[in-house]
């Protein structure tokens, strides 16, 4: 039986076919020419309208109204004046067509020849400790390619890595605390000093992530800060570390800054502070700035072993109980404050017993505030007398349900001197100032997951609560506004936060400068 012959649309049509399509382009081309300027004003009016939108939702309420108005009145204006309507047209046409054009990168998409040849040298000096001789394809050789070690890196002005992922094999220990000790001090070697790293270990992925963290705003003065009773700022710290912002004043501009929050009172699970810093870094600072927001809702008395004087602002203040230096008077107070502690515990043991609510004599809040007394400890042993850390023992024990907190603030060498109460019992620390890998470790509990710095800006340190991460802090500047060294505006933001003075002016020892300043 003979074969027919195949149709002739199913014999040539694939070469009509081809021409279809050829003819398709060519149109498809020639209408986008045509039509390049209308798509591109159209770009640019969605563009301007998407920033419109963004720009109407950042406008607070109260603000919207007013905005309404000023948009109504310059469309009525350009409605009344001649050929306006026209004008505005040609304007909106010609800022579109400016916001629709397509802007070609001149941006570099790689590395260029200094980078590759820093990122070579980290993935050198990491082949030793990522790399066995029994593993037959190593991630980590002698001569190896760090593309594969690296897959995302930025970095800075300076040519200095920003931020770098880290893939390494899954046989490295990387749970054991040694193990990332050794490769977090090579990785801050290579990528320079000078500046602080966070490491974040993926042990599930086998990846390390290292990022250069920016500096902490040191321009923070004291105010008052928008927080509820029981809550006190200690500082402020990374944005990615907390889910909470407190709008702050930077002279007439304002801003949202993550803060450091301390809570204190009956449901706190750590309800008293240690501060431990060296002299200059900072830790009076932090005792000032906590009493100035403590004397908000309660009331204050204040040791200072060190007898400097750095508290004789709050001399004769409403709210401060005492502003002792002196062994006889830090006694006394503190003394008067564990009966105190006992009495608003009796007290309010008794009004439960007999189904009342608590007095209102054993709610408000009483802050033990020390500074150094390790140094009164010294004056005590010499003179015979008991130390005077042995007298918080029962604040530091029943002091949660007191309403009494306690804060203690210590230098480095004098750690040792901290009686064992104090070390049990203050569950919140805080250490200020240069400070080793084995000292934070030693007063925190447990490493933070960056780098310290040799230098750093007074008030700068770690914080931790509890059983919480380590946070960077960075303490609000709150100098004693009687220092000659202390400049106006921080002068002037302290004495705001004073309250009002129970005793005359002439009872204290006021500089001149500090009286004109208040006055």
């Amino acid at each position: 039986m003979a074969r027919r012959p195949l149709p002739r649309i199913l014999s040539n049509g694939s070469a009509q076919i081809a021409r279809s399509r050829e003819l398709a382009r060519t149109a498809a081309d020639s209408a986008t020419d045509v039509l390049h300027p209308l798509i591109t004003v159209t770009r640019g009016l969605r563009r301007l309208a998407a920033a419109g939108g963004r720009k109407w939702a950042a406008t607070p309420k109260d603000r919207r109204g007013p905005l309404l108005f000023l948009v109504a009145s310059v469309i009525l204006v350009v409605a009344l004046v001649p050929y306006g309507p026209l004008l505005a047209a040609i304007t909106l046409m010609a800022a579109a067509a400016w916001s629709g054009r397509q802007e070609v990168s001149s941006e570099p998409t790689g590395p260029d020849e200094a980078q590759i040849q820093r990122l070579q040298s980290l993935y050198d000096a990491l082949v030793p400790y990522f790399s066995v001789a029994e593993d037959p394809a190593p991630l980590y050789a002698h001569g190896g390619d760090w593309e594969k070690a690296f897959p995302t890196h930025d970095f800075d002005d300076d040519g200095r890595v920003s931020r770098l992922l880290i893939r390494y094999p899954a046989y490295f220990t990387d749970g054991e605390a040694q193990s990332r000790a050794r490769i977090e001090q090579l990785l801050h070697a290579k990528s320079g000093r000078g500046r602080e790293y966070h490491f974040e270990w993926d042990e599930e992925g086998n990846e390390l992530t290292v990022t250069v963290l920016p500096p902490l705003p040191t321009d923070i003065a004291a105010q008052r800060f928008v927080t509820s009773p029981g809550e006190t700022v200690l500082g402020f710290t990374d944005p990615a570390d907390v889910q909470r912002t407190l709008p702050l004043t930077y002279g007439e501009q304002q801003r949202d800054v993550p803060p450091v929050v301390w809570r204190t009172g009956i449901r706190s699970t750590e309800p008293h502070l240690l501060i431990a810093g060296n002299p200059g870094s900072g830790t009076t600072t932090l005792v000032r700035s906590i009493a100035l927001q403590a004397l908000q809702y309660g009331d204050v008395v204040i040791v200072e072993g060190g007898g400097t004087g750095e508290y004789a602002c709050l001399t004769g203040r409403a709210g401060v109980l005492a502003v002792e230096s002196g062994l006889a008077g830090a006694l006394a107070s503190l003394e008067w404050a564990a009966n105190e502690t006992e009495r608003r515990l009796i007290s309010a043991n008794r009004a439960r017993q007999a189904g009342h609510p608590a007095p209102d004599d054993t709610k408000n809040p009483l802050w033990i505030l020390l500074d150094r007394p390790s140094a009164l400890g010294h004056f005590a042993a010499a003179d015979g007398r008991n130390d005077p850390q042995a007298l918080l023992q029962v604040p530091l024990r029943h002091g949660r349900a007191a309403g009494v907190t306690v804060v203690i603030a210590e230098q480095f060498e004098d750690l040792e001197a901290v009686s064992e109460a104090v070390q049990q019992h203050t569950r919140a620390r805080v250490v200020l100032g240069p400070a080793s890998a084995v000292q934070l470790e030693a007063v925190l509990g447990a490493p933070p997951h960056t780098t310290p710095t040799r230098e750093v800006p007074p008030g700068r340190g770690y914080a931790r609560l509890g059983a919480g991460p380590v946070l960077r802090l960075q303490v609000p500047a709150t100098p004693d506004p009687y220092d000659d060294a202390t400049s106006e505006t921080q002068r002037r933001a302290v004495l705001d936060l004073l309250p009002e003075r129970t005793t005359p002016p002439a009872a204290d020892p006021i500089p001149a400068e500090a009286a004109v300043a208040e006055g």
